[in-house]
């Protein structure tokens, strides 16, 4: 069995079997008809049974002190082979939380991480732009700061827990530099003033999936994710988790 290998020890087997007992006993075995629900009910659940506690540092009330690969690949794995929404759900809360793992200031950190972990906020990560994506160098949401705040104008499209979120990390061209190093990120809460639904999207594997519309959206100055114009650096979410 691949867990007896070395690469493996003792607490990846043992999360990797209690995991199994738990997917087998509480996750949905249908489809469901509302995704919506579903995806909340689901990060819900797996916050109450602990299972978030590993896409959060151990500082902010993570299982670990600091994010394990080997365990977020063999939960992913494991909660995928059960439920796909399930894993999305798991990995959303990771991705979305990802930069302020490895950015965010402490107030920030103990502000958003530990209600990650416990299911309560559905984070988001907001990238993609309806002319880049994949080429996130070529991002044209603005940032242009004014005074103690941020002001975001701009698009992102198929942004995964869009319209759901409570929270998105956002990436926006704050410095007049072209390519990656103009580049800042930001929490923008998802009641924030100018941040618009713009549409949602449907896939083939139903899960919550919006483009998003910022029209002179206000975010305070503190609410920036490491330095000005070095958003880029953390732009995969702390390198675990799949856009």
């Amino acid at each position: 069995m691949f867990l007896d290998l070395p690469f493996f020890d003792d607490l990846h087997r043992e999360l990797a079997r209690e995991l199994q007992a738990w997917c087998v006993a509480n996750l949905p075995t249908t489809e469901p008809e509302d995704v919506d629900k579903a995806c909340r009910d689901l990060v819900s659940v797996l916050g109450k049974a602990g299972w978030l506690r590993y896409a959060v540092p151990g500082e902010a009330g993570g299982a670990l002190d600091k994010l394990d690969s080997r365990a977020l690949c063999l939960i992913r794995e494991t909660l995928a082979y059960h439920a796909g929404l399930a894993d999305f759900a798991f990995a959303m809360q990771g991705l979305g939380s990802g930069a302020i793992t490895l950015y965010g200031s402490d107030e920030l950190k103990q502000q958003y991480l530990p209600r990650v972990a416990a299911g309560d906020w559905i984070a988001a990560f907001a990238l993609s732009e309806p002319e880049a994506g994949s080429d996130v160098a070529a991002m044209t949401t603005s940032a242009t700061l004014d005074g103690d705040h941020y002001v975001l104008n701009g698009t992102k499209t198929w942004i995964s827990n869009g319209g759901i979120a409570d929270f998105y990390t956002v990436f926006a061209r704050s410095e007049p530099i072209s390519g990656a190093k103009g580049i800042s990120a930001f929490i923008v809460p998802a009641d924030t003033a100018g941040l618009y639904i713009d549409e949602r999207i449907e896939s083939i594997a139903p899960h919550p999936l919006a483009t998003l519309r910022f029209e002179n959206c206000r975010v305070p100055v503190n609410h920036r994710l490491g330095a000005a114009g070095e958003g880029f650096r953390a732009d995969d979410g702390g390198g675990t988790w799949p856009r």
